[in-house]
């Protein structure tokens, strides 16, 4: 499986869909991030081949020879990357999906759909453009009336309203530690005992272990909301 995480607009969650969601789900996936400015997966640890949207020559060759890829595409780059996909006849068919974060802010839906319009332009056809429902308070359904509408008016992409990642404090808490979901999960560790075997005058200290045992019980259900995620977004 060979996917890119795109949007024209920022801070919609691209990292945290790539590192947390599709990397951990996709096994040996190589992780690239066509990003020149801000946060990448390699800011949580992960191993990250970085590039520009201009580079994309390099990025079509690993793309032929990848097995499985996760391309992180920054709204800095994404203009030159789909300039750069045009160029190339059939470039597109070599991602299997282009996953589309999107926040319910009316702007990030606006350029979600300005997305979808490129992506379509450039030959993609509809089952491999999913649109994935980020920061979700209650209801997708509700909050993102303007995909929803739009999906039924242009037949162009696919939104599964169980595609969604509901709003959570834990994505927040594991970038100020630099930590995947995976590797909380994954970590044994009593965070409560040590805190209350720790010096009570240690702040910093206390501190990095409560923030690590707030982690672990917030991650655990999150990690199985997102088993779900996943499957609903490739359904």
């Amino acid at each position: 499986m060979r996917i890119a995480v795109v949007n024209f607009s920022g801070s919609v969650g691209k990292t945290v869909v790539t590192s947390h969601l599709l990397a951990p789900r996709i096994p040996e996936a190589e992780i690239i991030a066509v990003e020149s400015t801000n946060e990448s997966a390699a800011d949580l640890g992960l191993d990250v081949d970085q590039l520009r949207g201009a580079h994309f020559g390099k990025l079509f060759r690993k793309l032929l020879t990848a097995r499985a890829a996760i391309v992180d595409v920054g709204a800095s780059n994404i203009e030159d990357f789909l300039a750069e996909l045009n160029k190339y006849d059939q470039a597109q068919a070599e991602i299997d999906y282009f996953v589309l974060p999107v926040v319910p802010s009316g702007k990030a839906q606006r350029e979600t759909i300005k997305t979808i319009e490129a992506l379509s332009r450039a030959g993609v056809t509809p089952e491999r453009i999913r649109v994935l429902f980020n920061r979700v308070d209650v209801s997708a359904q509700e909050e993102f009336a303007p995909i929803f509408a739009y999906a039924q008016l242009s037949r162009a992409f696919l939104a599964n309203p169980q595609a969604q990642i509901l709003e959570s404090e834990v994505f927040d808490l594991l970038a100020n530690r630099r930590l995947t979901i995976e590797a909380i999960v994954a970590d044994q560790t009593d965070y409560r005992a040590k805190v209350r075997e720790t010096d009570p005058n240690d702040d910093e200290e206390i501190d990095r272990l409560s923030d690590l045992a707030a982690l672990q019980s917030l991650a655990r259900p999150v990690h199985r909301e997102l088993d779900q995620t996943f499957k609903a977004l490739f359904a």
